[in-house]
């Protein structure tokens, strides 16, 4: 477990859950983006690709530590899943790869994670089923983009993350609140 960033007093502080993405990933994905055409969209940078496991918008300091607790005691009863690039999707404002989630075990941590946290008072599911997915760039319009897919081979995040994420005029700054091991 590791914490990076405390939020303190009555701030509030937009939150998420996320798998952090091991770094031979990271570095393929962001090889793979340097390969997409030039268009009306933005790369997602390196530190901000992640799997999100459950977002939580805008939420006091005061619920800070119970997310991390949820977050930690769900970590701790998942194995560590193992995903692989299935897809290419684009959305309202994001393009993303859609992956295959072997086994079910992303989902199955995703759903643990939202019980816990909806029992908390916390968080709200979303009405639309859980995908687990890598956003990959962000536009205004969607570019309507059709690349071949990246090789990133089998994937499996060790560990998953509490952030906070600050909205900023050139995008999203994500910070580590506390991270966690999968499987205890």
């Amino acid at each position: 477990m590791s914490s990076s960033v405390s939020v303190q007093g009555d701030a509030k502080a937009r939150l998420f859950c996320a798998l952090r993405l091991p770094d031979d990933a990271i570095e393929s994905l962001v090889a793979w983006q340097r390969r997409l055409p030039p268009g009306a969209f933005r790369l997602v940078p390196p530190e901000n690709l992640h799997v999100t496991l459950a977002f939580l918008g805008y939420r006091s300091a005061g619920d800070v530590p119970v997310v991390c607790g949820a977050l930690r005691d769900a970590s701790a009863a998942a194995a560590r899943p193992l995903l692989r690039v299935a897809g290419y999707r684009e959305a309202r404002s994001v393009g993303m790869l859609v992956l295959n989630d072997e086994g079910g075990r992303a989902a199955s941590l995703a759903g643990d994670l939202a019980a816990r946290l909806e029992a908390l008072g916390v968080y709200e599911r979303e009405r639309r089923p859980w995908l687990a997915h890598v956003t990959v760039v962000r536009f205004r319009k969607p570019p309507r983009l059709v690349p071949a897919l990246p090789d990133l081979g089998e994937v499996s995040p060790s560990d998953a993350a509490v952030y906070s994420s600050v909205l900023r005029s050139d995008g999203a700054q994500y910070a580590v609140l506390e991270s966690v091991a999968l499987g205890g």
